[in-house]
């Protein structure tokens, strides 16, 4: 069986956090392809997000130098809000006999009892999240230790693992409002992504 792992955002810009993240989740859940989706319509955001180019650029930067990585721009492509669920349903048809872990941020297990039919993504995938500090460890299937979540039904529960790996705080937003005033981003995102930002002029004020 395929394990397949499905990753997305909306990577305005991507930085080292979501590569870190898909880099753990090779190693610790041993996957042989991850597609990466940067989102279309972000309806749960409250801003615009920016250019679809210049995102999809970025993260193709971002992930090159990671051969299992594909960038999948098919919800870019969407009309209408993005959800994750569809696009899961889309994988799962494509590869039916793959495995899919859907890989999130911290940020984003804490969000999850409000996702878009969410327990429909539980019984899709296994739902893999970053961990909340170099303590947490890799899920223990041998165990059945998991971390604690938020509250959740217990199937559920049952699909959601953590990935063990650095807390790495990097904010989107933070490297956004660098950009604007040109200030450097170094350690805060891949320097190929750097360069574009800076060559193509992004998050600068009109």
């Amino acid at each position: 069986m395929q394990r397949l792992g499905v990753f997305g955002g909306a990577f305005d810009p991507p930085h080292l956090a979501h590569v870190a993240l898909v880099e753990a989740a090779i190693v610790q859940l041993q996957l042989q392809q991850v597609r990466v989706f940067p989102t279309g319509d972000a309806w749960h955001k409250p801003r615009r997000l920016s250019d679809a180019v210049n995102r999809v650029a970025m993260t193709r930067l971002a992930f090159a130098h990671l051969p299992p990585v594909v960038v999948d721009e098919r919800e870019t492509g969407r009309s209408g809000p993005s959800y994750t669920v569809d696009t899961l349903h889309e994988l799962q048809t494509e590869y039916p006999q793959a495995q899919l872990f859907l890989l999130i941020g911290d940020d984003q297990r804490r969000s999850l009892p409000s996702w878009h039919q969410i327990g429909e993504i539980g019984r899709i995938a296994i739902i893999c999240a970053a961990g909340r500090d170099m303590a947490v460890r890799a899920w223990n299937e041998e165990s059945g230790a998991a971390p604690t979540n938020p509250p959740f039904s217990d199937t559920l529960q049952a699909r959601i693992r953590t990935l063990g790996m650095p807390l790495m705080p990097h904010s989107a937003t933070d490297i956004r409002v660098l950009a604007a005033t040109e200030q450097a981003l170094t350690g805060l995102v891949p320097p190929a992504v750097e360069r574009y930002i800076h060559e193509h002029h992004l998050y600068r004020p009109h």
